[in-house]
């Protein structure tokens, strides 16, 4: 089927309602954090200053969206090619090209059976170009696995063409373990690493019962792993020696970890997961270090309650680099380069589905010192930079917006 190409549909996106606002009007919105509405854990105090709602930068950015490419059906993953194409998946099961101009190709064939069911479906997909002209493609999806059961699984193959692609048969080479019946908290996005390994983050499954099972290694419940493309665990995993689920594990403690990017500038992952009623976390996982769920969390659960024991530290347990309360629900992450929103260089921009916005954090070494929110007309699935240095943002609705700095009026 033909889908749509908008490419002329412009508009100017600025906070707030899309429409552009003057330098003054910004120096005056910058005075504070964006976030004014009352935290949903009351009396809950951050563990160090600007842990949370950091203020806003002295100039917010007006940029310019444009309709780059629409028709999808429930885009979930969104990786840039170097040659200028981009990889999208949509959740009910299919992978597809969008060529540089914008232009959405037929389904690729090849792709696995998923469970579509709430959450589930077919989720990220990550890229690594090979010597030889072709890349390695991964995908994670919900699997189903019989009996109403299912769980997260990564698939990786060859890939190579210069229009649509092909894909060798795709080799599932991991599977988180155990399997349940849930039709949520899969997790799911793939982080490439200049070694050669992967980062893939796993939810805890969204089972009250068995949210504990993210504090043991022995699961890959509420947890990142890290392999080689073909499966493999890494020597140099924190449990490596215990084998088992153990020796994929990199981190543990996670509810439902749905943004990740590598930080090229310190080397390092970054990891954004969704919190209960309040309390999404930014992280950056270290080996064998535990980020707390369900133990220590800011936020309450949907029924207002405290969860465990209402703590939000605890010796021994890692504290979020920053965190949000309200939720803005974060999906996709990057870090930008800086080649065409130069003030972004460094600068980690991350999707928001409740938020419906890409919220940027300005940093100072490891800590946030800015937050800013450039409003979406739409749930934010995710985000990346094409080799234009420009943002694309996958939407809910079927859309990718082409995002450029708005020119000076």
């Amino acid at each position: 089927m033909l889908l749509r190409h908008l490419p002329l549909l412009v508009l100017a996106l600025a906070l707030p309602a899309c429409s552009a606002r003057s330098t003054a009007e910004n120096n005056e919105a910058a005075r504070g954090p964006v976030e004014t509405r009352a935290p949903n854990g009351e009396g809950q105090r951050p563990a160090f200053a600007g842990q949370t709602r950091a203020p806003q930068p002295d100039v917010l950015t007006a940029v310019t969206a444009a309709v780059f490419a629409d028709g999808l059906t429930q885009p979930w993953g969104l990786e840039a090619l170097p040659d200028g194409r981009f990889l999208v998946t949509e959740k009910a099961g299919r992978l597809r090209v969008v060529t540089a101009d914008g232009r959405v190709l037929g389904p690729i064939d090849g792709m696995p059976e998923v469970d579509a069911r709430g959450q589930g479906g077919l989720l990220d997909v990550a890229a690594r170009p090979n010597p030889d002209g072709s890349f390695t493609v991964c995908l994670t999806f919900a699997e189903p696995r019989g009996d109403g059961e299912n769980g997260t699984a990564l698939a990786c193959a060859r890939a190579s063409g210069a229009d649509n692609i092909r894909l060798e048969p795709l080799r599932v080479v991991f599977r988180q373990q155990p399997s349940w019946r849930s039709m949520g908290h899969f997790g799911a996005r793939i982080v490439f690493t200049p070694d050669g390994n992967l980062f893939v983050t796993l939810g805890d499954r969204q089972r009250a019962e068995a949210r504990g099972n993210a504090q043991s290694p022995e699961n890959t419940i509420g947890k990142i792993v890290r392999l080689a493309p073909d499966g493999s665990a890494p020597r140099d995993n924190p449990f490596a020696s215990r084998g088992g689920e153990a020796q994929y594990v990199w981190s543990l403690g996670h509810r439902n970890v749905q943004a990740a990017a590598w930080r090229s500038e310190t080397g390092a992952l970054w990891a954004v997961e969704h919190g209960p009623k309040g309390g999404d976390e930014l992280n950056r996982p270290e080996a064998g270090k535990n980020y707390g769920w369900p133990v220590t969390t800011y936020g309450v659960d949907y029924n207002g309650r405290p969860i465990g024991d209402g703590l939000t530290a605890q010796t021994g347990l890692e504290q979020p680099v920053y965190y949000w309360d309200p939720v803005i629900a974060p999906s996709g992450m990057i870090f930008h380069s800086g080649k065409l929103f130069t003030a972004w260089r460094g600068d980690a921009l991350i999707g928001g589905l409740a938020s419906r916005s890409v919220t940027r954090l300005v940093f100072r070494g490891d800590r946030v010192v800015n937050e800013e929110r450039i409003d979406i007309d739409g749930r934010v699935r995710d985000v990346a930079e094409g080799i234009d240095g420009a943002l694309y943002v996958a939407v809910d609705d079927g859309r990718i917006l082409k995002l450029t700095p708005k020119a000076p009026s």
